[in-house]
Formats: C-alpha cells, sequence, structure tokens
C-alpha cells in the first residue's frame, strides 16, 4: 500500500529531508522496529539530478546510527563507479559502504517468467522466457530493512522508470537483462514510452510477486519537473510498498513530464550533462524521449561533451562499432545472421532503440569520440566548439529559442528527464499500449 506521499509544485531540501525521516519511521513501524542490516538501492549517477543520492544520504545518516547499511547503486550493466563518483552522487557515505553490482559476477538466478506469460503480455512480438538473475548480496544475504530510491520519468522499456526497475535491470544478471530488452524493442519503443503497465513491466511485476515476496522492502519514488524558472525541482515525494506506490507517481510523471505537440519538431537541441553521460549507451537517452516528437526529415542535434565511447562494456562497445544504428528491419536481420548480436542482445535492443528508422537525422556533437567514430555508427557529427557557440545552453531556455541570424529551434537542457511527442504518435497506439 501507499503510505503516504506528497505532491507540490516544489518540495524543497528541508522538506525532503523531514519525508526521509518520516519514511523511515514508518519503515520501523512496518517492517522491522530496529533494523540491523539495511541495504539501500538508489539509481547510479546517470540519475545524478534527481537528487536521488542525497536522499540516500539522508537515510543513511539516520539508520547508521544504529544499523549496518549498506548501499548498491542500481548500475544494471553500466560502468562501477569510481570513489569521485560515490563521493559526488553520495556525499558522506563511507565509499567501502558502497558495493559494485556486476551483471555477470555478483548475481544469482532465481527461477524464470515462462515463455508463455511473455508471448501472451507482448501481444506475440516475443515468445521466450525471461530469465530472472539477481543481485547474490541482495538475494544471499540477510537483511532487515532494503530500502529502493528511484526516478520517476518516461523509460524506453518500462513506459515510466522506477519501482522494481531497480531489481529487475539495476540489480540484474545479463540473462534477465538481455532477454527484457530484446522483447522490449519488438514491442517497439513508441508502444512502450509513457505507457504505464508496459509488456515487459508486467512480466517484472510477475517476477517481483513470485521471487521477491519474502523480501521486507519499500519503494521511495520521485517526481521531478520544471519550474517557472526553468529549474528542475522535486514535485512528488511517493512512499509504500505496492504497485499502486509506482502507479501514483507515474501518473503524476504522465502529466508533468510528457510535453505534447500538435505538429511535430523540425530542429531540435538537447544537452547531455558532461558528468553523467559518457557513452552513447546512456546519451541516445535524448533520441528515445524526442523520436515521438521529431518530424520526418527533421534533424536532433545532441550536444555530449563527455562522449568517450558507445557502450558501457568493451564488448558492447566492439557491437555497437560493427553494426552502428541503422533502424529496427536491418538490425533484426543481423540478430539472426549473428551470434555477438544473439550473446548480447541488450545491445541489439539499443541499436534498434538508437536509429531514426530514417525518419530524422541525428547529429552528435561529442566532447571526445572522432568524425569517424561518430560517423562509423550511422551518425552525422558536429564539432562540440562551433555547436557550443551556435547553441549556447547557457543562453537558452527549454522550448523555442531563436539564434542571432534567426534560426528557429526546440531546446531540451535535460531530455532524460521527460518525453516530448506529438499528441498523434502519443495517443493514437495498439490497443494494451495506452498512456
Amino acid at each position: 500500500m501507499v503510505w503516504f506521499y506528497e505532491r507540490s509544485s516544489h518540495i524543497d531540501w528541508a522538506r525532503i529531508e523531514e519525508l526521509m525521516v518520516r519514511a523511515v519511521d514508518e519503515a520501523r513501524e512496518r517492517i522491522c522496529r530496529h533494523p540491523k542490516r539495511v541495504l539501500l538501492l538508489p539509481p547510479d549517477i546517470t540519475r545524478m539530478h534527481s537528487g536521488a543520492g542525497r536522499m540516500t544520504e539522508i537515510i543513511y545518516q539516520i539508520l547508521s546510527r544504529d544499523a549496518d547499511v549498506h548501499v548498491i547503486p542500481t548500475l544494471g550493466q553500466h560502468e562501477p563507479h569510481s570513489r569521485e563518483q560515490n563521493a559526488r552522487m553520495f556525499g558522506s557515505i563511507p565509499h567501502e559502504r558502497i558495493h559494485a553490482h556486476h551483471w555477470i559476477n555478483t548475481v544469482v538466478r532465481l527461477g524464470e517468467v515462462p515463455a508463455n506469460f511473455v508471448e501472451q503480455v507482448t501481444h506475440g512480438a516475443a515468445n521466450w522466457a525471461i530469465p530472472i538473475e539477481l543481485n547474490s548480496m541482495l538475494m544471499q544475504e540477510p537483511w532487515d530493512l532494503v530500502i529502493n530510491i528511484g526516478h520517476v520519468v518516461p523509460h524506453e522499456v518500462l513506459g515510466f522508470a522506477n519501482h522494481n526497475k531497480n531489481y529487475f535491470i539495476g540489480l540484474a544478471g545479463k540473462g534477465t537483462i538481455c532477454a527484457s530488452h530484446i522483447a522490449a524493442a519488438c514491442c517497439g519503443i513508441e508502444n512502450n514510452l509513457g505507457t504505464l503497465i508496459t509488456p515487459v513491466r508486467a512480466c517484472y511485476n510477475k517476477a517481483e510477486n513470485e521471487f521477491l515476496g519474502s523480501l521486507p522492502d519499500f519503494y521511495i519514488q520521485i517526481v521531478m519537473a520544471r519550474d517557472p524558472e526553468d529549474r528542475l525541482v522535486h514535485t512528488g515525494i511517493y512512499v509504500g510498498d505496492d504497485l499502486e506506490t509506482y502507479l501514483m507517481a507515474a501518473r503524476q510523471s504522465r502529466e508533468e513530464n510528457i510535453k505534447v505537440f500538435e505538429e511535430p519538431l523540425q530542429k531540435v537541441v538537447c544537452v547531455m550533462q558532461e558528468d553523467e553521460f559518457v557513452s552513447t549507451w546512456v546519451a541516445n537517452k535524448a533520441i528515445y524521449r524526442t523520436r515521438m516528437a521529431m518530424a520526418d526529415g527533421g534533424e536532433l542535434i545532441i550536444i555530449a561533451p563527455g562522449l568517450k565511447r558507445f557502450g558501457e562494456q568493451e564488448e558492447v562497445d566492439r557491437v555497437i562499432r560493427k553494426y552502428g544504428y541503422v533502424g529496427t528491419q536491418r538490425v533484426m536481420e543481423l540478430y539472426r545472421q549473428n551470434q555477438d548480436l544473439q550473446e548480447l542482445a541488450h545491445a541489439t535492443a539499443h541499436l534498434i532503440h538508437g536509429s531514426s528508422e530514417g525518419r530524422f537525422r541525428i547529429t552528435y556533437a561529442p566532447g571526445h569520440l572522432t568524425k569517424e567514430e561518430i560517423e562509423g555508427v550511422n551518425f552525422g557529427y558536429a564539432d562540440l566548439q562551433e555547436t557550443l557557440r551556435r547553441y549556447p545552453p547557457d543562453k537558452m531556455r527549454e522550448g523555442w529559442n531563436t539564434t542571432p541570424d534567426g534560426e528557429t529551434i526546440y531546446f531540451i537542457p535535460t531530455p532524460s528527464a521527460g518525453l516530448w511527442a506529438t499528441r498523434k504518435k502519443l495517443y493514437e497506439r495498439p490497443a494494451g499500449y495506452e498512456c
């Protein structure tokens, strides 16, 4: 059930601290009065702008007075944090209390979501089982309290992050991530984005009910939106232990984080922050979140000063460089023919999600990758400094902007925090994918 929630135009940090104290007090009343071993499950540094790291630090400070508290950032298959990144994300939490999840080396298999269920909920788009492999520290060590902290925002696989995404992506094994991501890709990214319960989320909900029922856990779900001064602020905090906790937050995110247009956009400029986005694996959120708004023949420019690679792991980086972002039909042809794409099915899904399907141009202005590297994966290249001079992020606001020479562009400073779509693409979807 939903224990409590707060919704406002701006929840400041003084109030957030009070809400974190209340969340801990509620957990002591409802789950364990005197927890001795506690596990905190926040997002990784790609969600640093959400403030979830600071909330994790507040909770750690409260509980570590009397308990042995540990933190596992829900990395999925992202790179583990460095000591410096942990300090930047989680403040005063000791580095040795923060444990790196590894999607191959630190997981245990619990079972599977059967193929017939997957086929049913995906409307026949996928017909394979999804193995459930989760972090061994989570599943095999004794915990009195497990706290999930997550930013609820439109998401290409689950419709909206977060909730049990922390488990079945953030702390999952290769088998789970690969099988579920390619299933989501087969369903179609436009069908997933902004949907409250996507087919893959239905699979995760089933897995949570069957395999995680004994965990002493609850959720803290964060919603953010831009205020009149164009600042990204907290507008919702939802605390509870069930699916409704996510659904309430997702409904608010649907209201506040989806920008709907009557006509598609011809030219969009996005910024992917240097300290959060160093690979196209995560920087391509700029593509995922804007593709439903882009006009055929339009252009999406992505300013990415931190970009230095394509994949988060070496083998994924190699696959992206080898095949490139070439659209669903070609990627699926290659998938059926090549073992490396079959073994790294999540990378195959990523190649599908990161393509414009030939509808619009995608141009990257990277900080570290060369023109040859960018064009080699089927993106356009722009010089970073020239692009920053033409589209200076510090001089633009989210929305319509006009350059000194009269060009009109739509500027998005934090594409990972929302979804942009035309009314037609958002609401005219197949049955079962309603927003």
